[in-house]
């Protein structure tokens, strides 16, 4: 939210809380908004709805939220802030699985051992099985985690994980390796519109935004 008050400002438009912290709407100063403050998981249905115009999330959010997102919704502009990484990790000690071929082979390997498919947690079902399909690997099941993902193989409930990471550190510390081409979405807070809004407004806002950018 700051960030974004910081993005708005240095465009011209002042955006800030309205009362305390627990209301959820605010104040807008330099353009004709509404301001209303909701969590980022939120604005991708509420854009598809067109319950709101714009809406600043993760592009990660509206890709994994929205099925159809191109269709629902347009992003303006990446906003520069947010950078996140949904990449998938395997335990550090798995010494033979360096790419995503060698996670094929294992995959295959581990269903014949064990008679069943290897796990594989995560909260971004769509866009790990989109990734995994155009990376023609089959043999899995993806496990829901909505929390501490990273921690699921030391649990033992998962053999893999698929996760947003901005450093690294929270996966080396739970002892988890990222595969060096599985970079699955490149997120960062970006600005969108809902493509149920007035697009001549939507454009004019845009173009200004562009400008003073």
């Amino acid at each position: 939210m700051d960030d974004t008050f910081r993005w708005f400002g240095k465009r011209g438009i002042t955006l800030s809380r309205s009362g305390s912290e627990r209301e959820y709407a605010g104040r807008v100063e330099g353009a004709d908004l509404s301001l209303v403050l909701l969590s980022a998981g939120e604005i991708p249905r509420e854009l598809a709805s067109g319950r709101i115009d714009l809406g600043v999330t993760g592009s990660d959010l509206v890709r994994e939220k929205l099925a159809g997102w191109r269709s629902d919704v347009q992003a303006l502009m990446p906003m520069g802030f947010g950078h996140a990484d949904l990449v998938l990790a395997v335990p550090a000690c798995w010494r033979d699985c360096e790419t995503l071929d060698d996670l094929a082979a294992i995959t295959r390997q581990f269903r014949a051992d064990h008679g069943f498919r290897l796990r594989i947690a995560t909260k971004y079902h769509r866009l790990v099985r989109a990734f995994l399909s155009e990376q023609e690997i089959a043999d899995y099941q993806l496990v829901d985690s909505q929390g501490a993902t990273e921690g699921t193989v030391a649990n033992l409930t998962a053999e893999a994980i698929a996760d947003i990471t901005s450093s690294g550190e929270t996966l080396r510390a739970n002892h988890l390796k990222i595969l060096p081409d599985a970079l699955i979405h490149a997120s960062q807070a970006t600005l969108f519109a809902s493509n149920k809004a007035d697009q001549d407004a939507v454009a004019a806002l845009s173009a200004r935004l562009a400008a003073e950018g």
